[in-house]
């Protein structure tokens, strides 16, 4: 008894805390349900693979850990959890200078960090196999032999399968330290990794780098907005707060430097968060995009505080309202007893508003419009099967990667949802030979009737669900063209040589009753969706390698972002992606 004692004693209750935080983590994992996102992850976990359309896969397979041992909200979120602890522990290592008083100030006062450190989101790993390289890297410095190579190398693919945005840290290191480029066991390292990252390349390779796409390219806003920069820079100093965040940031920046382990930290730390700073120009940028600079802002503000001498008063005195702000928020969570605040609603009403949807489905599998969360989170909390069905209008996801179609949807009675009446209305016009469709009246195509609605987990708003019966999309039929720019005149019709591929592992199916045609889609200078029609069907273009494709270009000048969709004749399904964005510059 003695020894445990002395156990949670030693160095300043260090091990009680770190227990106290992971009892916390736990705690609130056991009664919190689950975020959207986390149950989208979840999803993966049920389909392993290499790679996924938003990230690499080291959150599925941590969830699948946890998953295999508490079928719940806990197993979900264990392995993160334990991570996050270990990160603390880690932390506590690369510190040279310590003082424990110090450290549990920073900690009690991120109070995000506290929130989120159960929290089933690919940040989690990042942050733990962020600060596991830079623990690494340390010990690189002090001996560049092989053991530390290996190492080191484990340690960075382990935190690009995390997620994407560990190549900053190792970028900036290498900035911070040029000399490594004439260490022969830096090269070493780095072609170890990229032998260990080697599968997640053939991944996206396989299915034409869709993370590529959508990161660079789908998620650009059209201009840029001065809130995108200020929303940043104050995301920001919450997410290190909430109180202290911008006096955390200035420790870490005016931190001195005694070494190249500490510049790597400090060249890492600025580096992130200047270059995400310039990344607003060109779109949103989360705050949580910069979580991985967690350990070098802790580590370099404990360092400037203990070697400046700077008084601790403010973190002393705004600690409590920190942790009260933090223990409201962790019993919000939980419990919503706040029922008419709209702050993250998705934690809570799981159950009710996905009940409701299965008692008007039954045993069918349900089909939602434009939503990964939503299909992730009926799965998870019914145990039924559900589809995301993303139309032109929304962004993709990995629903469209996955078979599920073919094996669970085609040809069946099922149920359609959307929290959008307006998705069950698919705005189109059909090409046919000399016509000139800009001088044709475009028609709204309607439901036979209203959909029936069911109360959703946010006040005031609405699932609109229908029967279809059969169903049939095709979201995994492409159409590929090398051309992504196209130049005409107004209303000039241009042929898209494009290859068809058919990702689908069985034989495509179609609805007997129904013809279903290839389309175009784009936005018209006002914003609204244009669905134009070729006479091609899909069962002609299946039977060809590749087709020519007659596209007629708008008549308003301009520039204009294009996807090919399908679009069947009769049923009420929006159009879907059937390829990569390519553009029409129309000119006089």
């Amino acid at each position: 008894m003695n020894d445990i004692v002395r156990f949670f004693k030693k160095d300043q209750y260090k091990n009680l805390f770190f227990l106290a935080w992971a009892v916390l983590g736990i705690l609130q994992a056991c009664f919190t349900e689950l975020m959207d996102d986390e149950a989208y992850y979840w999803v993966y976990s049920q389909h392993l693979d290499w790679g996924y359309f938003d990230h690499p896969p080291m959150i599925a397979v941590l969830i699948k850990i946890g998953y295999s041992l508490f079928h719940n909200e806990l197993g979900v979120r264990l392995m993160m959890v334990l991570l996050n602890v270990g990160t603390l522990v880690l932390l506590d290592k690369l510190i040279p200078t310590k003082n424990n008083k110090v450290l549990y100030l920073i900690l009690g006062a991120m109070g995000a960090m506290q929130l989120g450190g159960m929290l089933a989101v690919p940040d989690l790993p990042l942050i733990f196999f962020a600060t596991l390289y830079f623990y690494a890297y340390k010990k690189f410095l002090s001996s560049q032999d092989w053991k530390h190579t290996i190492f080191l190398a484990i340690t960075m693919a382990l935190m690009f399968y995390s997620k994407y945005h560990g190549v900053l840290l190792v970028f900036f290191t290498l900035v911070s330290n040029f000399s490594l480029l004439k260490v022969r066991q830096y090269y070493m390292a780095v072609l170890i990794t990229t032998l260990l990252f080697l599968p997640h390349i053939y991944w996206q390779y396989a299915h034409h780098f869709p993370s590529l796409q959508y990161h660079l390219v789908e998620r650009n806003a059209s201009a840029y907005k001065l809130n995108f920069s200020l929303d940043y820079i104050a995301g920001q100093v919450l997410m290190f707060g909430p109180l202290v965040g911008w006096l955390l940031l200035y420790y870490g920046f005016r931190c001195p430097i005694q070494n190249a382990f500490e510049r790597a930290m400090k060249f890492s730390l600025i580096g992130v968060l200047v270059f995400f700073l310039i990344s607003t120009f060109k779109g949103r940028v989360e705050a949580n995009w910069t979580v991985m600079v967690f350990t070098p802002l802790v580590v370099l503000a404990h360092q400037a505080i203990v070697r400046l001498n700077y008084s601790l008063k403010p973190l002393l005195y705004t600690l409590p309202v920190t942790l009260l702000l933090v223990i409201i928020v962790r019993v919000y969570m939980m419990w919503d007893f706040v029922p008419n605040l709209r702050v993250r609603p998705e934690l809570h009403h799981n159950h009710e508003w996905t009940s409701a949807i299965k008692k008007v489905a039954g045993d069918k599998p349900v089909v939602f419009f434009n939503t990964y969360q939503s299909p992730s989170k009926y799965m998870f909390y019914t145990g039924e099967k559900a589809y995301s069905l993303n139309s032109v209008y929304s962004r993709r996801s990995q629903y469209n990667y996955w078979h599920m179609e073919e094996d669970d949807l085609w040809g069946k009675d099922v149920l359609m949802a959307s929290r959008n009446i307006y998705d069950f209305m698919v705005r189109d016009s059909i090409m046919g030979p000399g016509e000139t469709i800009f001088d044709r009246p475009v028609v709204l195509k309607t439901i036979d009737h209203k959909p029936d609605s069911i109360p959703s987990q946010e006040k005031g708003k609405y699932w609109y669900v229908k029967h279809q019966n059969p169903y049939y999309s095709y979201s995994l039929i492409q159409f590929d063209s090398n051309t992504k720019e196209f130049y005409g005149q107004q209303n000039e019709i241009v042929n898209m040589r494009a290859k068809v591929l058919n990702g689908y592992k069985k034989p495509v199916q179609y609805d007997p009753n129904d013809t279903v045609y290839v389309a175009f889609s784009f936005a018209d200078r006002t914003g609204r969706p244009v669905n134009l029609k070729t006479t091609i069907t899909l069962q002609e273009a299946l039977t060809k390698d590749s087709i020519d494709i007659p596209l007629r270009f708008p008549h308003v000048i301009g520039r204009y972002k294009v996807k090919m969709t399908l679009l069947p004749k009769h049923a009420d399904m929006p159009p879907t992606h059937n390829s990569q964005y390519f553009y029409f510059n129309v000119i006089q």
